[in-house]
């Protein structure tokens, strides 16, 4: 039964759950009680074991690393997310993380699974065989995916900052956690996805440094100005310049800096293309 599925219907299977958690969460919430983080992170959990067979079955029939089009870029991106915040998530002990992160991954992936153009082409052997750019391309969207988990920690401290100023403390507004821990949270996350992203650079100039022909100018420039952007913020919050309120908005405008910047790094793309008609994609 399960290995008639296809890659496809294994990522709507983790939609379903990641959108499952959402609505649990939203329900919770809409009743004034803590939403359960078990629950929520059993929904998530779940949800990220089906899209990575989702994205294992994909993978093997494109013979590479799934990110030949904007709906595979799309679904890495959320999986790297979510990746991050079952590794992380139950150390931070707090379940509204997971509401949101549930949010993310319920928007990316159905959002992406609803626009079939984005997924019209699949792209095979995109990498070539070239082990360095591969690895280049999978921490690159892996930390695109960071990005997205420091904006949802961005936006739970914009709301504890919201709650705080006016006063409103009671309700969902007191499950979200201190608004030192979130500001602590998100500085580290980012660093994380700056981190990443430079390794993520360096890898891929081993290869183009060899071979500039091959170089997607406006991908290429659209890459180094969000890893720029990124590291230009953390180091003015390093050093005190980028604080509270404006640090949250500006790793929110990060991430979505992060998605456009995915617009040029799908168009640059020229290997060897299969249409997703010809493979049953339902």
């Amino acid at each position: 039964m399960f290995a008639d599925l296809t890659d496809r219907q294994w990522l709507w299977c983790a939609a379903g759950f990641y959108t499952l958690g959402l609505l649990m969460g939203t329900v919770s919430l809409l009743r004034g009680q803590r939403a359960s983080g078990v629950l929520i992170y059993g929904a998530i959990l779940a949800g990220y074991l089906l899209q990575f067979v989702g994205l294992g079955v994909r993978g093997h029939a494109t013979g590479g690393c799934p990110l030949g089009n904007r709906f595979e870029i799309f679904q890495f991106t959320a999986w790297s997310a979510i990746t991050l915040y079952l590794v992380v998530g139950v150390t931070f002990r707090s379940s509204v993380l997971g509401y949101f992160t549930s949010c993310l991954g319920a928007a990316l992936t159905l959002v992406s699974l609803s626009i079939p153009a984005w997924d019209a082409i699949r792209r095979a052997h995109i990498f070539g065989g070239n082990p360095w750019i591969e690895l280049h391309a999978a921490l690159a969207i892996f930390s695109y995916g960071v990005f997205g988990l420091t904006a949802l920690t961005s936006a739970l401290f914009l709301l504890r900052h919201f709650s705080l100023k006016s006063k409103h403390l009671g309700g969902w507004f007191s499950f979200l956690p201190s608004i030192l821990d979130l500001d602590h949270i998100e500085f580290r996350l980012l660093g994380t996805g700056v981190a990443l992203l430079t390794l993520a650079l360096a890898f891929g100039s081993v290869y183009w440094s060899r071979d500039t022909a091959t170089v997607g100018h406006a991908k290429l420039a659209a890459t180094i100005a969000v890893w720029a952007a990124a590291a230009l913020a953390l180091g003015l919050r390093a050093i005190g310049r980028l604080l509270a309120r404006r640090f949250a908005w500006t790793c929110l405008a990060l991430f979505a800096a992060a998605l456009l910047s995915l617009i040029p790094v799908d168009d640059s793309r020229h290997p060897e293309t299969v249409q997703a008609s010809e493979r049953g994609a339902p």
